[in-house]
């Protein structure tokens, strides 16, 4: 929603609201240089799923040995395997396939907490654009861009990603993580979806902007803030 960027929905994650949908998630409809609205939704959609996974692994939110690995974007992704977490991501996908289907989902934010202290730690922030897409005759979006250029626009933000270890301080202690979405006001929102205030992080944050990719139709942005450490 919008309200100036302060406040999301976010998915409850209590056991037994964690069904799985078995609705295939929407393919890509893209030939060699177009792309349909619905094509452009489920690369970005599948973009976020490997992001978060990525995310969560590099920081170590959750054990190593609970991935394993696939090969996708030219690289070595690395999935969880972990069922309540499977179920808990493919309903908050499912959810944004839908919201950008819709044209109303503005942004997805991963938020890193702190167990004990419930400091907000890191926010990973992806901004979702509609591009200028020309319109067919049914009124549908529909962009030129070859499917080797997006994915190796992706490639490149999932390598940034992996180093993330570099730049980041080690998170000292047990840690959790929120997926914070942002629609426009008139989206319609599942019960199992709540109010969120923005989980910004408290003070000494610095950030780091992240590479984007562009389907024709829809701009991904990423950016990630994190708590700098107290010298």
């Amino acid at each position: 929603m919008k309200k100036g960027y302060d406040r999301a929905r976010r998915h409850t994650r209590a056991v037994g609201r964690l069904v799985a949908r078995t609705d295939a998630m929407a393919t890509a409809q893209a030939t060699k240089n177009n792309i349909t609205l619905k094509g452009s939704t489920a690369i970005v959609t599948e973009f976020f799923g490997y992001a978060v996974n990525s995310i969560l692994y590099q920081r170590g939110i959750y054990p190593p040995e609970s991935f394993e690995r696939k090969n996708k974007y030219g690289l070595g992704m690395l999935v969880t395997t972990d069922e309540q977490l499977k179920a808990y991501l493919v309903n908050v996908l499912q959810q944004i396939n839908d919201w950008m289907l819709q044209k109303t989902l503005q942004k997805l934010v991963l938020v890193v907490t702190a167990v004990g202290s419930h400091e907000v730690l890191e926010r990973w922030v992806f901004d979702i654009v509609q591009e200028d897409a020309n319109v067919d005759e049914r009124g549908d979006a529909v962009g030129e861009k070859s499917d080797k250029e997006i994915q190796t626009e992706i490639s490149a933000i999932i390598r940034q990603i992996t180093a993330s270890v570099t730049f980041l301080p080690l998170l000292e202690e047990q840690c959790t993580f929120d997926l914070l979405v942002y629609t426009n006001d008139d989206a319609e929102v599942p019960v199992q979806w709540e109010e969120s205030d923005a989980r910004y992080i408290a003070d000494n944050a610095e950030q780091v902007k992240l590479r984007s990719f562009s389907t024709s139709v829809h701009k991904v942005e990423g950016l990630v803030s994190y708590k700098a450490s107290e010298d």
